[in-house]
């Protein structure tokens, strides 16, 4: 599923591709990726007409920022989007198609059909779901070592499920979450309560850096992701842990380990990223 660095690669290309254009047509194809309002009709109708003032991206959220409207896209698995002209051959697995006044269509691509949109009147999508309960902004001012400290310190639940709640922090996925583990040397493990300042100070930081470098490469390539100009991004060539399973270490050269933590495919290394052993309690 693409993470922060990838919508935000493809939030700025669809800016690029679709700022400032005015809707004509809407063709769904797939009703079910249509969320809001219920019926597909209804969704088509409203959006013609209507122009294309700015791309946002919120969490992993896409949003089309209308003049009277806010489309809120979530590219789930396998989502893309591609600018065609309108007489193009229309590709397999396209189930939205917006069609511009200039002759030019957007195209919404999902192999998976697990994508999703709502429709919203501008500042109503914040208040209710899919994204009235996100979390912060990691990249944002906002995103701060004591903020971050507020939420998540004092809870007993392991720091890599922690920070992958939309609820908390948005954006971060699995690749990020290993990544940003890694480079603060703290094991997915260990539970949020028992990180010590110095430790959150690494975290905060490691965070914003690899999510700042990933969006600077373009985001990561593992499998099929691409921004929507068709380009793959470039970050999957610096991952340090992340899909690396029994390759050297690039700290220490110890194999990189796989396990499962929280239900997710977890990279560490064992060294630099040592578990300490669990407290016990003294009793009488």
């Amino acid at each position: 599923m693409p993470e922060l660095p990838e919508v935000e690669t493809v939030t700025r290309t669809l800016n690029i591709l679709a700022g400032g254009k005015t809707i004509e047509k809407v063709v769904v194809s797939l009703p079910r990726i249509i969320q809001r309002p219920k019926e597909p009709e209804d969704f088509e109708a409203a959006l013609e007409g209507h122009t294309i003032l700015n791309v946002e991206r919120r969490g992993k959220f896409i949003r089309f920022v209308l003049d009277g409207l806010v489309l809120v896209s979530h590219l789930r698995m396998e989502g893309k989007y591609g600018l065609h002209d309108a007489e193009d051959e229309v590709a397999k697995h396209t189930h939205v198609r917006f069609r511009f006044t200039d002759g030019t269509e957007l195209r919404y691509k999902d192999v998976r059909q697990f994508g999703t949109m709502h429709l919203f009147k501008p500042g109503e999508e914040f208040t209710m779901p899919p994204l009235l309960k996100l979390g912060l902004e990691p990249l944002s001012e906002e995103f701060t070592y004591e903020s971050l400290v507020d939420r998540l310190a004092k809870r007993t639940t392991r720091i890599k499920p922690l920070l992958l709640n939309q609820e908390y922090i948005v954006g971060l996925g699995n690749i990020y979450v290993d990544e940003a583990l890694f480079q603060a040397g703290i094991h997915p493990e260990l539970t949020a309560d028992r990180l010590k300042p110095a430790q959150w100070k690494l975290l905060h930081a490691a965070i914003r850096d690899t999510l700042q470098r990933a969006v600077d490469a373009g985001g990561s390539s593992i499998k099929s992701y691409v921004n929507g100009q068709g380009d793959p991004g470039k970050f999957q060539h610096e991952l340090l842990v992340y899909g690396r399973k029994n390759e050297p270490c690039r700290n220490c050269g110890r194999p990189i380990e796989k396990s499962v933590v929280g239900g997710r495919g977890t990279h560490t290394c064992a060294a630099c990223q040592p578990l300490p052993k669990a407290r016990v309690r003294k009793s009488g």
